[in-house]
C-alpha cells in the first residue's frame, strides 16, 4: 500500500462532499459516487474519478467512506450485484459517517461478518456541520478494530480535527444519538429563550451579551441566535435530518421516557409538515414566532 491509502466516497450530501473535497485537495486518489451525479462535478474537476454505481466506485480502494442520509439508503448501497461490498477489496476498509441509528449499524455490522469477514468495519459519526466539515474542523467519533484499520488513520486526519476512539463497532454510533439529541435540545432552548426574550423587549443581541463570556455563552449557539438575527436559516443542517436524528434517539432510549425530546419531535415535525424541513434546524425559532396565540 503507498504512503496515503486510496479512498472511495459514497454520498456527496454537504457532508460527504466536504470530506471528498478535502481529501482531494490533499493529494489522496479518491472516488466518488453520488445518486445524483451532478453532486459530482466540481470533484471531477478537482481530480477526483467518479463512478458509476458503490460496486465500480469502490473497487481496489483501500479505504471506503459511506456518508449517506439514513440507515435504509446505507444498506441498500451496501447490498445488492452493484452494491459496495460487491465490489469491496479483499481485506479492505468500510467507514459508515452517517447517522443512520442503532439498529442500522448493528445490521451492518453483522452483514459484513457474515458476507465479508475479511473487511475491516470502522463505524465513525462525526459531530459538527457542513461548515466545519469544510474546514476540515469536525471530530469524529469512531469505534472499531483500530489496529486492523490503521489505514484510516490519515484519512481522519485529512477530513478531521481530531478522533474520539470509543471502543468496540457500534458504540460511536450510539454516542453521536448522544451527542446530537444535547445540540437538538440546545438549539430548541434557545430558539424559545430568544421567543422569550424578544416577547419582553429584547433583541438577540441584548440576550447574547448577557451570556457572553459567561459558562452559557456556547459558539455553537451564537451561530444560531445569529441566523434568528438575519432570518438566514442557509442549511448546516436541515431541519429534517435532525428530526431524522432525534427520532433515532428516542428510538434508542428504549424504556427512558425522555419528555424533553419527545416534545421536540413532536414541534419539529409540525414546523417540516408546515414547509420548513429543507433550512437550517434553527428555522424552528421563525416556526415558533410564527405560532403566537392570536
Amino acid at each position: 500500500m503507498s504512503q496515503q491509502p486510496t479512498v472511495a466516497v459514497l454520498g456527496l450530501g454537504a457532508m460527504g462532499h466536504a470530506f471528498a473535497a478535502n481529501l482531494v485537495k490533499k493529494g489522496f486518489t479518491t472516488r466518488v459516487w453520488n445518486r445524483t451525479t451532478a453532486r459530482a462535478e466540481d470533484l471531477v474537476k478537482a481530480g477526483a474519478v467518479a463512478g458509476k454505481t458503490p460496486r465500480e466506485t469502490v473497487e481496489g480502494v483501500d479505504v471506503v467512506i459511506a456518508m449517506l442520509s439514513d440507515g435504509e439508503t446505507t444498506l441498500s448501497v451496501f447490498n445488492g450485484v452493484d452494491g459496495l461490498l460487491a465490489g469491496l477489496k479483499e481485506g479492505g476498509i468500510v467507514v459508515q459517517m452517517g447517522t443512520i441509528g442503532v439498529d442500522a449499524t448493528e445490521t451492518l455490522i453483522a452483514l459484513l461478518k457474515n458476507q465479508r469477514p475479511d473487511a475491516v468495519y470502522i463505524d465513525a459519526p462525526v459531530s459538527g456541520t457542513k461548515g466545519p466539515a469544510e474546514q476540515a474542523q469536525i471530530v469524529v467519533l469512531a469505534s472499531g478494530d483500530r489496529e486492523a484499520g490503521a489505514a484510516v488513520e490519515p484519512v481522519f486526519a485529512a477530513i478531521s480535527k481530531g478522533v474520539k476512539w470509543l471502543g468496540e463497532a457500534g458504540r460511536a454510533s450510539k454516542m453521536k444519538l448522544v451527542v446530537n439529541a444535547w445540540l437538538i435540545s440546545m438549539v430548541e432552548g434557545i430558539a424559545e429563550s430568544s421567543q422569550l426574550a424578544e416577547e419582553l423587549g429584547f433583541t438577540t443581541d441584548e440576550l447574547w451579551g448577557v451570556l457572553d463570556g459567561g459558562p452559557l455563552a456556547v459558539p455553537y449557539i451564537k451561530g444560531k441566535m445569529d441566523m434568528f438575527k438575519n432570518d438566514d436559516y442557509t442549511p448546516q443542517m436541515q431541519l429534517t435530518w435532525a428530526l431524522k436524528d432525534i427520532n433515532l434517539a428516542i428510538k434508542a432510549g428504549g424504556s427512558r421516557t425522555l419528555p424533553l425530546m419527545n416534545n421536540i419531535s413532536q414541534t419539529w415535525q409540525k414546523a417540516v409538515e408546515a414547509g420548513y424541513g429543507d433550512s437550517d434546524l434553527s428555522v424552528v425559532y421563525r416556526y415558533l414566532g410564527a405560532q403566537k396565540k392570536k
